[in-house]
C-alpha cells in the first residue's frame, strides 16, 4: 500500500486520546512510507493527521471541495492541495488516489465516507481494503450493528469481512495488507444474491 484514504473528523472532542491517536497515525503512516490522502482540513484529526505526518517526514494530499476551501479551513501546508467541486468528485479522487481506507473517529461525513468504502467494495467498483481504527471504542456499535447486518442476511455471507477493524494503527496496517479480494456484486449471477 503506497496511499491510503484516511477518514475523520474535522471536529476536536474533549477527549484527548482522538487527537492523539489521529497523530500516531499520520507518523505510522509516514514512517512507513505511506502517503496521506484525507480530506484537506487543518481542524480537528483531520489537521492532527496531516501535521504529524508531515512532521515526520511523510507525504500528505488533500482533497477540499471549493466551498470548505473558501471557508478557510484548508490546510495549506499539504504535499499536495486538490480543490474539488464538491463532494463526489472528492470521495472518487479519494479512491482514485488510494490503495486503501482508513477511518477514525468521525462524524456523519465520515460514516458517509466509511459507508460508501464499503458499498463500492461489495458491489465491485473498487478491491480495496477498508479499516476502521476503533479508538477508545468510538466504533463498538457501528461493528456490532455491521455484525448484526450479516447475520439477518443484508449483507452477503462473502461481504461480511470487508470492514477490517482493529484498535491499533499497526494491527489495522496488518489485516489491511493481508487482506485479499472478495467477490463482488458485479461478479455474481443472479440466483446467487
Amino acid at each position: 500500500m503506497k496511499a491510503l484514504a484516511v477518514y475523520c473528523g474535522s471536529a476536536t472532542p474533549s477527549d484527548p486520546v482522538y487527537i492523539k491517536a489521529a497523530q500516531r497515525v499520520g507518523e505510522t503512516l509516514a514512517e512507513r512510507g505511506i502517503t496521506v490522502v484525507y480530506g484537506g482540513g487543518r481542524l480537528g484529526l483531520m489537521g492532527a493527521v496531516a501535521d504529524s505526518a508531515l512532521a515526520a517526514g511523510g507525504k500528505v494530499i488533500g482533497v477540499i471541495p471549493e466551498a470548505l476551501r473558501n471557508a478557510e479551513v484548508a490546510h495549506t501546508g499539504c504535499t499536495e492541495l486538490h480543490i474539488v467541486p464538491g463532494m463526489h468528485e472528492r470521495k472518487k479522487l479519494f479512491t482514485d488516489l488510494s490503495d486503501g481506507f482508513i477511518n477514525l473517529p468521525g462524524g456523519v461525513g465520515t460514516m458517509d465516507e466509511l459507508w460508501e468504502a464499503i458499498s463500492w467494495a461489495q458491489l465491485g467498483y473498487h478491491d480495496k481494503p477498508v479499516g476502521v481504527l476503533n479508538i477508545a471504542r468510538y466504533y463498538d456499535k457501528l461493528i456490532e450493528f455491521y455484525q448484526h447486518m450479516a447475520q439477518t442476511g443484508f449483507v452477503r455471507s462473502q461481504h461480511k469481512d470487508i470492514m477490517l477493524v482493529a484498535d491499533n494503527i499497526d494491527a489495522l496496517l496488518d489485516k489491511m495488507g493481508s487482506s485479499k479480494p472478495i467477490e463482488t456484486i458485479f461478479s455474481m449471477k443472479a440466483e446467487d444474491l
